[in-house]
């Protein structure tokens, strides 16, 4: 790769198409849409995985003595619990289109994120995104372990049920449905309306990904914010949301099934 190439990589330009909000009133708006929405979704998941780090810490062993299980059983009988399960996705289904609703609504169309017809190359990207953050990221988590700054994560404590595995799947595609649209597409899409610069945009939306994912402790943070990075520099390169909500799924997809069927061979990962 050139210089001049990689230079526009790291340092990309808004697109043209995108207009800077210059009316007083319509910046003010953004800013409190922006803050209103964060505070209902992420932004408070991240002040109270901030919480949760603290309050681990402050306990006998740390962060690295707790467990945290990702996905848990809501209820003891099987149909209350499937359907809780179930409403849990629909919500992050429901955030996801908030947030594509919000940029529609900013007078940016969902083709311009990225959001219209799944093309071929999407899903190729997708998989590139999920080997390139899947593997790397599981490394980290064993060091964090290793190190003691990291919680023991439970991909899914669910009991073993007919319809355990496919919601499993659903809330895996939830997940990335949710993050994606809303921390990536939404808030960068949003700051550069507000004029942000890119790279400052950059990191707003990849320390906000770390900052819900404290509550597995500083590996998770860190490797969040990690993957932040790239995902959010890929969107601003690409203008594409497809392979990040098809690459976060499948890693969160083969993290859940997989942890559930193979739950005895992976106690190394403990």
């Amino acid at each position: 790769m050139d210089g001049g190439r990689l230079g526009r990589l790291i340092r990309p330009h808004p697109p043209a198409d995108i207009e800077v909000l210059s009316d007083p009133r319509e910046r003010r708006a953004a800013h409190v849409e922006i803050v209103v929405v964060l505070l209902l979704t992420f932004g408070m998941s991240g002040i109270s995985s901030v919480l949760s780090l603290i309050e681990a810490e402050l306990q006998r062993g740390g962060i690295g003595g707790q467990t945290v299980a990702l996905n848990t059983s809501q209820s003891t009988l099987d149909l209350i619990d499937l359907i809780r399960q179930l409403l849990g996705a629909v919500r992050l289904f429901a955030i996801a289109a908030l947030a594509g609703y919000l940029i529609w609504r900013s007078g940016v169309s969902l083709h311009r994120v990225g959001l219209d017809r799944l093309r071929r190359s999407d899903v190729g990207w997708g998989v590139v995104a999920a080997a390139v953050i899947g593997l790397p990221g599981l490394g980290l988590y064993v060091i964090a372990r290793s190190l003691g700054v990291n919680a023991d994560v439970v991909p899914s404590a669910l009991t073993d049920t007919w319809w355990r595995l496919p919601v499993l799947v659903v809330s895996a595609w939830a997940n990335a449905a949710a993050e994606e649209v809303l921390v990536v597409g939404y808030l960068v899409t949003r700051l550069r309306q507000l004029g942000w610069r890119e790279n400052s945009s950059l990191v707003a939306s990849a320390v906000l990904r770390g900052s819900y994912h404290l509550y597995q402790g500083v590996g998770g943070g860190v490797g969040n914010l990690l993957m932040g990075l790239v995902y959010g520099r890929f969107f601003q390169r690409t203008s594409r949301l497809w392979p990040l909500i098809i690459g976060h799924a499948l890693i969160d997809t083969v993290a859940f099934v997989g942890f559930a069927l193979l739950r005895d061979q992976l106690n190394w990962l403990s």
